[in-house]
Formats: structure tokens, C-alpha cells, sequence
């Protein structure tokens, strides 16, 4: 079979290697192997799949379901590993095998097309909720992760760099302001799931949701809830209501999972302006201008 990487792919990872990525030339032959290596059955390949991995739906000799997924190094695949180590299946989608390869993760098979978004507003914020709170566990011992305040600290590092217009920089200038409030205090040392929202939220067999695709960090947990704040952000953008809705889930959240609302609505800010900006470095105007509409209802 040929394994053609899925355009999405193709565009997230010439956003972060846009003079090339040898990872991707390489990635067709290093599926082959990975896949001749279990004697796996390949269904297909996951389309559109996610921006930071190739997805592909497999069987094993005894017909049991997986997923096979390579992830380059960038992307810290060996992180998520441990991670789901960690979690051992409770709350996140579990790993099949040991490691068996660099960036070749085999896990068990969700339902792939159907995420917590396919259910009401409401409904869906619930039901992630419940599931990320499984996830916030001391992180495990021998295993290095990277932290709140050093993701953010690169992060901060690009904003300043990036050139902006003077209402782009209110917003630069008001979430850095806000990153070094947040971490002024006693960090909190939890095993995050990174990278948070409704569509890494997938229907399961062992239990009704199960999170996928982490981009695990240690920190605090309201740190994890700025990306879920701001899911289906376009269908805000385009209601009247969309700035009391966000403060509401702001709340709403904050309240279920009893944080502190302010720290949840600082680092939604923090992280709201770093995707915009980021946005507007690679070029992607519309999906900055949405982001940087949010982060100013906040």
C-alpha cells in the first residue's frame, strides 16, 4: 500500500520545517517497515488526520483492531508514550505494544470519526471535562517532561520576535504580562495533556470517551483548559453572544473542575494570542484574525 501522507499533514509540518523535512520524505518507507515489522493489515491510512502525525487504521494477525501512528521528533512522540504509560488506559486511549521503533506508537482503536464534538454544546463540555480530570495525576517517576513555564517560555520568545501591527501588540503585551503573573506563584506538578480539546476526545469500547493525542507537559491544571474555552472558536466568532459565551465556559469550566477562574482565564488568554500570532507568522491570516478576536473578549 502506498502511504501517502495526508495534505493536512503536508501543510502543519511545512509550517514548522519550511525548508524541507527529510522526516517526510522518509515517512512512506519508514510506514512500510513499521507495518511489515508487527505483520499488520492495513485498512487505510486516516483522513484528514491530525497536523503532527500520520494515522493509520490496521488489524493485527488475529483480526484485533489498532492504530499505527509515526510522529517525527519535533513532536515529541516519545513524550506522549510515556505519557500514556502513565495514564495506563484510564481516561486515554491505551498502548498496544512496548517500544518497538522511534516515533511509532501502536495503540488501541477508537472510533475514529466520532469525537465529543458530534454531541450538543453543552453535552460535549461535560463530557471532556470528565475525561481530561482523569488525566491531571503526578507525573511518573524517571521520565522528564517538559514544563508549563519552559513551553511557554519559547512561546513567549516567538511572540516578542514576530512583528505585529499596534492592536496585535495590545494583545502580545497583555498575554505576556499575564504568563508572568501566572507563573509568579507555586507551580502546581501535574501531567497535563498538553494539547486539550473536543476533537482529541474519541468514542471508545472500554469507556464511552477517551482522550487521544497528547502533547504531554507538567504544570498546572488550568493550563490544560485554555484550548478547550476556546473550541468551535468560528462558531463564536459568528454569534452576537460569542464574548458572554466564552466568559460563561469560562466559569462554567472553572467552577466543574474547581479552579481558579482567573488563572483559567489568564493562560486561555496566554495561549489564545501565541496560536494567533503563530497563525500570522506561517501564514494562515484568517485563522489569526478568529484568534485574536477571542483572545479579546477576554
Amino acid at each position: 500500500m502506498a502511504f501517502e501522507p495526508p495534505r493536512r499533514l503536508v501543510r502543519a509540518l511545512g509550517e514548522t520545517a519550511p525548508d524541507g523535512d527529510d522526516w517526510l520524505t522518509a515517512l512512506p518507507e519508514a510506514a512500510r517497515q513499521a507495518v511489515a515489522l508487527r505483520e499488520l493489515t492495513v485498512e487505510r491510512v486516516q483522513v484528514p488526520g491530525g497536523r503532527s502525525s500520520l494515522v493509520v487504521l490496521v488489524r493485527y494477525a488475529d483480526g484485533t483492531p489498532a492504530v499505527l501512528k509515526l510522529a517525527p521528533p519535533r513532536f515529541r512522540p516519545e513524550a506522549e508514550r510515556a505519557a500514556l504509560a502513565r495514564w495506563g488506559g484510564l481516561g486515554a486511549v491505551q498502548l498496544l505494544e512496548e517500544p518497538a521503533g522511534e516515533g511509532v506508537l501502536v495503540l488501541e482503536r477508537l472510533h475514529p470519526d466520532v469525537s465529543v464534538r458530534s454531541l450538543p454544546e453543552a453535552k460535549a463540555l461535560l463530557e471532556a471535562a470528565g475525561t481530561l480530570r482523569r488525566l491531571w495525576v503526578e507525573p511518573p517517576a524517571g521520565k522528564s517532561f517538559e514544563t508549563v513555564a519552559e513551553r511557554t517560555g519559547r512561546q513567549a520568545e516567538a511572540m516578542r520576535a514576530t512583528a505585529v501591527d499596534d492592536e496585535v501588540g495590545v494583545l502580545v503585551d497583555a498575554a505576556l504580562a499575564a504568563r508572568e503573573e501566572l507563573l509568579a506563584a507555586p507551580p502546581e506538578h501535574r501531567l497535563l495533556h498538553g494539547t486539550f480539546r473536543q476533537s482529541k476526545v474519541l468514542a471508545g469500547e472500554r469507556m464511552p470517551w477517551l482522550a487521544v493525542g497528547p502533547d504531554p507537559v507538567v504544570g498546572e491544571c488550568a493550563f490544560d483548559l485554555a484550548r478547550l474555552v476556546r473550541d468551535r472558536v468560528e462558531d463564536l466568532i459568528a454569534t452576537t453572544s460569542g464574548a458572554g459565551t466564552t466568559r460563561r465556559r469560562v466559569r462554567k469550566l472553572a467552577e466543574s473542575l474547581e479552579l481558579d477562574q482567573e488563572r483559567v482565564r489568564g493562560w486561555t488568554l496566554f495561549r489564545a494570542v501565541e496560536s494567533g500570532v503563530r497563525a500570522l507568522r506561517v501564514g494562515r491570516p484568517r485563522d489569526a484574525e478568529l484568534l485574536l478576536e477571542f483572545a479579546g473578549w477576554l
